[in-house]
């Protein structure tokens, strides 16, 4: 009972007692600091919770929707906070946000799971082949996000700019509707056609399933949760960044982004340290790939629906992190073999990107 009470996931639960807080600190007009530290300790247990009520979901309702729901929920706390973020037109936070996703999946998550593994086994393997497919899907996505920068840097100058600010408009939009209808296929190759890639990706251990009333109510209860704390956290981004003197892209692309992945941080590592590293580098690159393939797009076709239509033009930084993180994936990827080193040198690269993103005007 006692091992029960502080094992690591029910001590993330203790978290809960932050949601209260939160609210207090809100109705009490409180420190924009203060509330902003709650909100984000609130949303972590509450992103796990809205997690483990979609894989329970899931196991019930059958494979194929079962891993589309996984897939369309792995990211749902993030996709939540970004689109409180758009609609109070924090267009670059949003941005950095996805940035900071994408890089933090596959540096910080993976990194922290090779690196946690590798002390345990001294050499684990994975599906060099589903790797190298994920990775291959990271870098096309990268390219995805890479284009609209070069565009706008190229043709800086050379165009109107009402004409120039339009045309990236238009080829954002248009980006954003390759990337989800390339989301959507790679959900049929995943699940339907080579299935068999990620069979050993799928071998999660499930204890006593949650009736399928109860995961709703879950899921529901704790989407609820996450939009309010997503609220609050939005409105508190601005004074907190001039209080503790943080850029908004810091914020966005380090603080969001780790709150966001929360669960899938924690759950990444579990299965690292069961050896299960098939499992652990899929949530970890999955993550990343439904950040760029689908959390990004929708977020372009969202900004639409509040008037302030949001484009896809990166920074030149967050454009070279990205393609960064797509290098070191192919190169982890590449043998089928990881240990505890390459987990180190991950969390450096990231630390190094974490310090130049704090020290940005």
């Amino acid at each position: 009972m006692r091992k029960q009470l502080f094992a690591t996931e029910n001590l993330l639960y203790w978290l809960l007692v932050f949601v209260p807080i939160a609210i207090f600190l809100e109705i009490r007009h409180a420190s924009k600091t203060w509330i902003f530290v709650t909100s984000c300790l609130a949303i972590l247990p509450l992103a796990g919770l809205m997690g483990k009520a979609t894989e329970h979901l899931a196991s019930k309702v059958g494979e194929g929707l079962g891993g589309l729901l996984n897939a369309t929920f792995g990211n749902a706390a993030e996709l939540i906070i970004a689109t409180m973020m758009l609609k109070e037109g924090l267009h670059e936070v949003v941005k950095a946000s996805i940035t900071g996703s994408i890089i933090g999946n596959v540096f910080l998550v993976l990194g922290l799971s090779v690196l946690a593994g590798g002390l345990k086994f001294k050499q684990q393997t994975f599906n060099r082949t589903a790797a190298s497919l994920g990775a291959t899907l990271l870098a096309l996505s990268g390219i995805a996000l890479v284009v609209p920068a070069l565009f706008h840097f190229i043709n800086q100058g050379s165009l109107n700019s009402k004409v120039m600010v339009q045309s990236e408009q238009d080829l954002s939009l248009e980006i954003a509707v390759v990337l989800f209808v390339t989301y959507v296929l790679s959900l049929v190759f995943a699940l339907r056609t080579h299935r068999h890639l990620y069979e050993g990706a799928a071998e999660e251990e499930h204890h006593e399933l949650w009736s399928t009333k109860k995961s709703i109510a879950v899921l529901f209860v704790s989407t609820v949760f996450v939009g309010l704390m997503s609220e609050f956290l939005v409105g508190a981004i601005e004074q907190t960044g001039k209080e503790l003197n943080l850029s908004d892209v810091f914020i966005g692309v380090i603080v969001v982004a780790i709150i966001g992945n929360a669960a899938e941080h924690s759950t990444a590592i579990l299965m690292a340290l069961k050896n299960k590293m098939d499992l652990s580098l899929n949530i970890a690159v999955g993550s990343s790939l439904q950040i760029a393939l689908f959390v990004a797009p929708v977020l372009v076709f969202a900004s639409y629906a509040f008037g302030k239509p949001m484009n896809l033009i990166f920074s030149p930084f967050e454009v070279l992190a990205v393609v960064l993180c797509v290098l070191v994936l192919n190169m982890i990827a590449s043998d089928g073999e990881s240990n505890w080193m390459e987990g180190v040198q991950m969390l450096a690269v990231y630390t190094i990107l974490g310090i130049a993103f704090y020290f940005l005007p």
